[in-house]
């Protein structure tokens, strides 16, 4: 059985961008290991670049697919399967993310933190689908996923604008 609900696609593409984030990140940091910091700083930029531009894509998917789904006031149904798997992601990402930026600041890598960052994301993004789909099953309203997945495009397009400008955070300047 596949998952319909538009706000388990977001949750489900976004952790794929979080897998693809965390083998940029290694290719990066092998970079450095290789070729010093200097050449890192080129990879670090592009791997920031990639990164926000699969999150612009995913936001406009979702904003597109919601707005369809509001426009033709149809809903997905209540998956069991994706709640559990978001509601075990909310702890999971949060300790992920707060590891992650302590070794950040430790090392002083621009590139963690935006990985930090995509796993704190993550778990905003697991805290939203949570929500949407509880309200959904208490309510049954067919609206509320297509409201929910919109709440999404918020952290995906904060997130994308980050990685795409690659500013630099406290810890790394």
């Amino acid at each position: 059985m596949t998952a319909g609900s538009l706000v388990l696609v977001a949750f489900g593409l976004d952790s794929v961008i979080e897998l693809a984030s965390a083998g940029v990140l290694i290719w990066r940091l092998s970079v450095e290991l290789r070729h010093g910091r200097k050449f890192s700083e080129h990879a670090e930029r592009v791997a920031s670049r990639i990164g926000g531009a699969l999150l612009f894509a995913l936001a406009a998917y979702v904003t597109a697919a919601a707005a369809w789904q509001l426009w033709n006031r149809t809903g997905e149904e209540f998956s069991w399967p994706g709640f559990l798997v978001a509601l075990i992601a909310i702890p999971a990402m949060r300790y992920l993310a707060r590891r992650k930026i302590a070794i950040a600041e430790k090392i002083g890598s621009r590139a963690l933190r935006a990985d930090a960052m995509e796993a704190v994301t993550c778990g905003w993004l697991s805290f939203v689908v949570v929500v949407s789909l509880t309200a959904q099953w208490l309510v049954g309203a067919w609206w509320i996923d297509g409201v929910g997945s919109l709440a999404i495009v918020y952290f995906l397009v904060k997130e994308g604008r980050e990685a795409w400008s690659g500013d630099e955070c406290e810890c790394c300047a």
